[in-house]
């Protein structure tokens, strides 16, 4: 039980006058030189501010609820040995982490009924490093601009004839002089009404190169900034036990701030998983072997499988083939 002790309990371990008159024989030193007596003397909390203890009106300041300011003490407040039961239980804020330093992060891995399934290291050169968003916006550009390419490296429809593919004779309109007119060869120019088109747009692929570092690099970004930001997630594994769609929108549900979810696991996508998901617009699923910095970013929490997050790791520390 977390117990916080007021400054005037603090003040309290000077002279006896400070409690009052006080029959019991629990407090009956004038002074207490340590902190450790006084906790040693604590049986219990309820004993302490009970009314039935023995001390008399000088100690009834310990029943008030609206004390002004109160100081939590902690073991490094005090020299002494600290009794476990009154430390407090409640999550003591520290100071907010500096993203970017390469650091291994410990993380608690759950599932979709939130519960505890340990803890997991996250290798700090892959899920912390520093963000940079030139690397992240080059990375974008190159994947929006390889995507919808088809097999023979065209995209698009989008085409207009050239003068070899647009109908008509390829006889000679009239002969080269004499006519005082313009010389011409074919009626299929471009400068003829339903002649070619030049320089005209054709089907083509927009893709253009972008070094492998670069691409890992801006993989390596986004996924810090998610941790960074807390919207990571691990869990043990993406099973759900039906296809019904209706799982994964209360499991979306209790989560805290999940608007869009991305949801990645390791291998192959699970068939009731895929079915469960499909008929939502605010959850997609890929493979790791998918992941790519543009649907992170599309997505505001990503949820990551432990097979997924050690095949990422995995791909990250392999070596470019040159």
């Amino acid at each position: 039980m977390a117990v916080s002790i007021s400054r005037r309990l603090l003040r309290c371990l000077g002279p006896s006058r400070v409690f009052g008159h006080c029959d019991s024989p629990m407090i009956m030193s004038r002074s207490f030189h340590t902190f450790d007596a006084l906790c040693s003397s604590l049986v219990s909390r309820d004993s302490l501010f009970s009314m039935d203890s023995p001390c008399k009106a000088g100690s009834s300041f310990f029943f008030s609820r609206s004390l002004s300011t109160t100081t939590i003490l902690t073991p490094e407040s005090s020299g002494v040995a600290f009794p476990p039961e009154l430390l407090a239980t409640r999550t003591v804020v520290t100071a907010e982490r500096t993203p970017g330093q390469y650091q291994d992060l410990v993380i608690p891995v759950t599932n979709f009924h939130n519960e505890d399934k340990g803890f997991m290291v996250l290798a700090g050169d892959v899920f912390d490093v520093p963000i940079r968003k030139d690397i992240v916006h080059r990375v974008v550009l190159w994947e929006l601009a390889k995507r919808q390419q088809g097999v023979d490296g065209s995209q698009g429809t989008h085409s207009t004839k050239t003068i070899s593919e647009v109908s008509g004779t390829g006889r000679k309109p009239y002969p080269q002089k004499g006519t005082g007119r313009a010389r011409h060869g074919t009626l299929r120019g471009p400068q003829f009404r339903g002649g070619a088109t030049k320089h005209g747009p054709k089907p083509r692929s927009h893709a253009f190169k972008l070094n492998k570092k670069v691409r890992r690099l801006g993989l390596k970004i986004a996924l810090s900034a998610r941790i960074a930001e807390g919207k990571l997630l691990v869990f043990d594994d993406l099973d759900i036990p039906s296809h019904k769609t209706k799982n994964v929108v209360n499991y979306v549900q209790e989560m805290e701030n999940a608007k869009k979810l991305l949801l990645v696991d390791g291998g192959p996508i699970n068939e009731k998983l895929k079915l469960a998901t499909q008929n939502l617009h605010y959850v997609n699923v890929l493979p790791s072997i998918g992941l790519n910095v543009y649907s992170i970013l599309l997505h505001d929490t990503l949820v990551m499988s432990r097979d997924a997050v050690n095949r990422i790791v995995t791909r990250m520390h392999t070596p470019i083939n040159r």
